[in-house]
Order: C-alpha cells, then structure tokens, then sequence
C-alpha cells in the first residue's frame, strides 16, 4: 500500500459531505422497498437491497446507519428511522443467545442512542438503553467455552468448538455492559465478570487466530489472520485453523483482518479509561495492554503489506485468481478484473482500525494514521462511493460469502462488482463520522461515548 503522508482529516472534509448528501437518499429508500417482514437486507443485487438468511446481523447495522446520518447531519427524520426502528424491531437481538453479533446489532443502536444522549444531542429513556446494553453484554458472555488451559473464548453461531475473529469487534457489547457496572450471574447466583470474559476472548483470539510469526507461529506471516479456530469441546484442546468465508484456513480473509485490525484498537481505546483497579482483576493493565497492541500491530501491518497501492484489498490474500494477475499489489485495486474480486468492506473496516492505532500510539502511530485516512481518500471517491441515487447501496464492490457464491456477478463479468452490503455501507458512514468529527475538532467518537 502507498501511503499519503501529508493528508489532513481536513482535507476530507468535502468528500464526507459528499458521502453524507448522498447516504440519506438511500437510506430512505430502503425504508421504501425492505419490509422487516422480509428479513434484513444483506446484499444488493442490481443495486437493490436484497435479503440472505442465515442469521438477522444486519439488522443493527440499517438502523444504526440512521442514526449515524442523524449524528453527521442533525436530520430528525433519520433520528426517527433509528430509535423508532430499535425499540420495535431490536429486542430480539439483546435477548439473542444463538450469535456472537451483540456488538453489531445491539452497540450499533442502543449504544448509538446512548452516547448521542449522553452528549445532550438527543432526549430519550436513558434506563432503557442501559439496560438492554446491560443484557446484551451478558447474553454474549454467556457463549463460553472453556479452553484446556482453564480460560475461553466467546463461541460463534457455528457452535462451541468455533471461535471466529469476527466476534473481536463484538466485543464492544461486553464492554459497554461492564461499564454500565453489569455482571453475568452464573449457578447458584455466582458473578461472572464480563471484563474477564472480554480479556480472556481477547486474548485467545490473539493467540490462536492472529499469527505472530514466532513461536508456534515461526512458520507463518506475521499478522496473518485465521478465520476460525477450531477446538476439541471435549477437552478445550486447540485443534486446527479454519475458515467459513476465506479462500482456505491457511490464506487470510480479508474482511476477517479488518474485524481484528478495528477491534483490538477500540479496546485499546476502552482500556485506557478503566482504573488500575479493574484491570489488576485481568493481569493488569500492562499485561492486557500489550496483548491487544501486539495483535493490532501486527493485523496492521500484515495488511499494509498485502494489500494495493490504494489501500482497498482482494477478498482474500491468498485467493488463486490472483497468481494470474502479475504485480497486483504494484498497482490500485481493479474491482472489474476477471479473476478475483476486490472487497471495499475490509477497507471501510480497516480504515477505522488504522486510524484508531494511529491516533492510540501518538506520534508514534502516524504511519497507521496516514495509512487510515489514505484509505478513506480512496473510499469516499469513486469508483467506491455511489452517488447514484437509483443504487440503494453507498459503497460499491463489497462481498459477502464468495465461496458459497452469494454475491450477485453481472452479466459480461466473472467476479461480483458494483454492489454493496449493510455493513460495508454502515461502516463507510463510521469512519467518515470518525474523521469528520476528528476534521471539525468535535467530541471524540467512541462506541462506549455513552457509558458512564
């Protein structure tokens, strides 16, 4: 990847307004033409949002989305789309013990609310949001599998011997419930410390899911991400790598990479504002600080070095199409080759990742910092941003689960291109509000702003 040394926040600045006259439109219109009885839209296909069953994930991200183009813009009417649309269609998902998504679904919305409350910008049942935040943690707490040193690991939806990178992001769920002074209780009424969970999960993450080149890991990439890791539910004993949505469990899938480059920074973030007293129960703050930026480092620079000059990544690294398309890495990404497709929702993902480590290392980070908003520069300009108002998609070139072959091809192409997916959308608008605010030298924007 090049990176753009003297960008400025500033110098984003008409392109996010840009993106923001642009989202509102689509927004609304998916309001017009996806009924929630129909499932939650995923993916487009010819530029309409269409939904995928597998489970109802997205959801958290179309209404938080609203609420995203409320907080940027000071819009009622998208204010009105995302708390009406939470209080009638989320409590299902706080309550949901089948995923590993509560820090998508739940934190995106309820936590949404909570911090634009809690920064005076709206009025609302500040209990309520608590509390469902509170339950949410909890119930994702509560997918625990215990490993065969005595720790665990948040289980996915694939089952107790699964644990996916994805569910670092997740995370944030268990940390906004902490916060809020939550426990989960166990048998016979025992507490169940949720900042034990988070530290444990982070940490078994970092050590079985993202390779550090050293170690059991002197034969691999440094910062090489495993979708999945499998391990024995009998005894909790490691088994092997695996991977639902990557080429191979030993390539790394993208959008995998990006879920662990922007989860690790926002703890980072979080785990700076807890006492020396909280963290003394985890191993301290040193002990829990290093693991998460080790983690981040490494994610980080594993996808500065795999990914094209523009900072938008291939779907996978290791994906075979590539070896046909010579010094791919040399140039920009090229959503309409023939051979492998691009995914621009890794880089919304990373982006914020990339930004957040920067920010998080100080002047010492400024390599991630440049690195984040030269992704941006790219995002927020075509051939990514989509400022076509009859596409209901804002971010263009996503995928969702190439190798089950779910994304739609057009005809006359042999890769999926020129659509998108709600999170690839959803977090576009995070990390323009990300930097806009950072441009605008407004309040700080962090999931847990609306914690106490």
């Amino acid at each position: 990847m090049e990176i753009d040394e003297k960008l400025t926040p500033t110098d984003l600045l008409p392109k996010i307004d840009r993106l923001w006259a642009a989202s509102g439109g689509k927004i609304e219109s998916i309001e017009q033409t996806c009924p929630p009885s129909e499932g939650a839209p995923v993916f487009t296909v010819d530029g309409r949002y269409t939904a995928r069953g597998w489970t109802e994930w997205t959801e958290g991200f179309r209404y938080g989305a609203a609420l995203l183009q409320f907080d940027a813009t000071g819009d009622e009417r998208f204010l009105t789309i995302g708390r009406d649309a939470t209080f009638e269609r989320m409590a299902s998902h706080v309550s949901h013990v089948g995923v590993h998504d509560h820090g998508f679904t739940n934190v995106s919305t309820y936590g949404a609310l909570l911090r634009l409350l809690h920064e005076g910008r709206v009025e609302g049942d500040r209990a309520a949001y608590e509390i469902a935040l509170k339950v949410s943690g909890a119930v994702q707490a509560a997918r625990w599998r215990t490993t065969a040193d005595g720790t665990g690991y948040i289980y996915s939806f694939n089952g107790p011997q699964s644990l996916f990178v994805d569910t670092i992001r997740s995370c944030r769920a268990l940390a906004m419930a902490h916060q809020l002074g939550h426990v989960l209780m166990g048998e016979q009424d025992k507490p169940v410390s949720l900042l034990g969970r988070l530290v444990e999960h982070a940490a078994n993450t970092a050590k079985w899911n993202i390779f550090h080149g050293t170690g059991r890991d002197r034969y691999d990439v440094r910062g090489r991400t495993a979708h999945e890791s499998i391990f024995n539910v009998n005894d909790g004993a490691f088994r092997c790598p695996s991977t639902q949505q990557g080429y191979s469990a030993f390539t790394t899938w993208t959008r995998g990479l990006a879920w662990a480059m922007a989860g690790y920074p926002e703890l980072l973030e979080w785990v700076a504002t807890r006492s020396d007293e909280e963290l003394e129960t985890v191993g301290g703050r040193e002990s829990v600080t290093a693991m998460m930026l080790d983690a981040a480092t490494a994610t980080c620079d594993f996808y500065l070095a795999n990914t094209p000059t523009d900072g938008v990544p291939y779907w996978d690294t290791g994906a075979p199409g590539l070896a046909a398309m010579g010094d791919y890495l040399d140039r920009p990404a090229d959503p309409f080759n023939d051979h492998e497709p691009v995914d621009s929702s890794a880089a919304a993902i990373a982006a914020q990742g990339l930004l957040r480590l920067g920010r998080y290392l100080g002047d010492a980070g400024t390599k991630y910092w440049q690195a984040g908003l030269t992704v941006c520069d790219t995002l927020f300009g075509e051939p990514y941003l989509s400022t076509d108002p009859s596409h209901q998609g804002l971010l263009l070139h996503s995928v969702y689960h190439w190798p089950n072959g779910w994304d739609h091809v057009a005809p006359g192409q042999r890769v999926p291109n020129g659509e998108a997916c709600m999170w690839g959308d959803y977090h576009l608008r995070e990390v323009a509000l990300y930097v806009g605010r950072v441009a605008r030298d407004e309040p700080y924007y962090t999931f847990f702003g609306g914690s106490r």
